[in-house]
């Protein structure tokens, strides 16, 4: 459970602060059964993890349950510790997190629609669930970051621990791969680019003359996110808004209307609700430009003309990615995907998008695929051209091949170490009362003195 729980532990509270859809059936009568320093731990809490565990296939039992509690219990001696030493995070850190779990669920379950739709919520309603959770959550992160700061694990003590692991303990490596790709969008007409800023226009100008925002953009925005709750965003900083629609939103006053502003996703018309700091609630109406099959075929002629090139030309990939691909991400990296989850080029084949792990299924490291159908999160059709050029088979970690994860595991170990020496410490110095309820449990810590 321990090991899941480190996996977990980022996310976890995305579905603990929904309340949650498994358990609109149960009425839990709430208490507190635990009391840490200034901190209480309800028992919804913890009933909230047990659900969100158990949503993600792991076997939750009695002894999970208490490994769980007392893990609660460490993250609020954490809590604790950290307002004694002044460890905190900024709110702009907290809506970057929040911002980055949230696109991660999002590109999971297929669209901030489905989203809603699954939870029972607006956006903004989890936005705002989600908010102090997270601020807890990172503030106890960073505190176990201090504590940990100067562990550091030498060559000599990765190979001593690679040696006292068990046979049947030593991890198992999961598939992993690496890919390049060349995307190339279908363009956007000059006829469908007119038609879009036409409808756009006829929908500020019904504005100006006094009809309501929020009831058009339920009737005509093509944003699904926004559009039910009259083309409300919610509040968001400069950087979590495209450039070309936050120099706009920014210089608004409060009810003013923009003028029709131009972004990768389409056509918008912007009102400003209310400012708060750095921070703007605004809505807005979307008018997307329709790409017509004309343009998705051309689009494959060019990607076939490029693939083409591939096999017959001496221009490398890279070379073809940095002048065809419609990609800014990759296409100045030799056309390199970057996993959003860990910053590097590495992919677990679990987290490799749909779309794309289809095409690389099958293939050799080297080789690239026939140019195949691509959407983007923006809604862009066109083709992708994949060229894979690593991947491992699931494999027993080996000492040779895998010593960076030999030697975060051991590193993870030496840091359990120093914190279990900490707990010791500080709970010692610490107020904690635990429900009797937990009387059975057989906790790793001595919490109470």
């Amino acid at each position: 459970m321990r090991k899941v729980n480190k996996i977990v532990l980022g996310l976890i509270a995305f579905v603990v602060v929904i309340k949650l859809n498994a358990q609109e059936n149960e009425k839990v009568i709430d208490k507190v059964i635990a009391v840490v320093g200034e901190n209480i731990i309800l028992k919804s809490e913890l009933e909230s993890q047990v659900v969100s565990y158990r949503a993600q296939g792991v076997l939750v039992d009695d002894n999970a349950k208490c490994e769980m509690f007392e893990e609660l219990l460490f993250q609020k001696l954490l809590l604790h510790q950290a307002n004694i030493d002044s460890v905190t995070v900024s709110s702009a850190e907290v809506e970057s997190e929040i911002d980055r779990r949230m696109s991660y669920f999002i590109a999971q379950i297929g669209s901030e629609k489905k989203l809603e739709q699954y939870y029972k919520k607006s956006i903004i309603e989890i936005k705002e669930e989600f908010r102090v959770i997270v601020k807890e959550q990172m503030t106890s992160q960073r505190m176990q970051g201090k504590i940990t700061a100067d562990v550091q694990v030498t060559p000599k003590e990765v190979r001593a621990f690679f040696k006292t692991l068990h046979p049947d303990s030593i991890p198992l490596i999961e598939s992993e791969v690496e890919y390049a790709q060349i995307l190339i969008n279908a363009k956007e007409s000059k006829v469908a680019k007119i038609e879009a800023k036409e409808r756009i226009n006829e929908i500020r100008e019904r504005i100006v003359k006094g009809e309501d925002f929020s009831t058009l953009a339920i009737l005509y925005s093509e944003d699904e996110g926004s559009a039910k709750r009259g083309g409300e965003l919610g509040f968001m900083g400069r950087a979590e808004l495209v450039p070309e629609f936050s120099i706009v939103a920014f210089k608004l006053k409060e009810k003013e209307v923009s003028k029709i502003v131009e972004t990768q996703f389409g056509f918008h018309i912007i009102q400003l609700i209310e400012r708060r700091g750095q921070k703007i609630n605004a809505r807005h109406i979307l008018i997307k430009v329709k790409v017509d099959e004309e343009q998705v075929k051309l689009a494959k002629n060019l990607a076939d003309s490029v693939h083409h090139l591939l096999l017959t030309d001496t221009l490398t990939f890279g070379m073809l990615a940095e002048r065809y691909s419609n990609d800014e991400q990759t296409k100045k990296s030799n056309g390199l995907a970057v996993n959003p989850q860990t910053g590097t080029s590495v992919f677990n084949i679990d987290q490799v998008n749909p779309q794309i792990f289809y095409s690389i299924d099958k293939m050799k490291p080297g080789e690239v695929s026939q140019p195949v159908p691509a959407q983007g999160a923006d809604g862009k059709k066109g083709y992708r051209i994949i060229k894979l050029l690593t991947k491992t088979i699931p494999h027993k970690a080996d000492i040779a091949t895998d010593y960076a994860k030999i030697q975060s595991a051991a590193l993870q170990t030496k840091q359990s170490e120093v914190i279990q020496k900490w707990i010791m410490g500080k709970t010692q110095q610490t107020y904690i009362k635990i429900d009797e309820e937990f009387s059975n449990c057989d906790l790793q810590n001595k919490w109470i003195n």
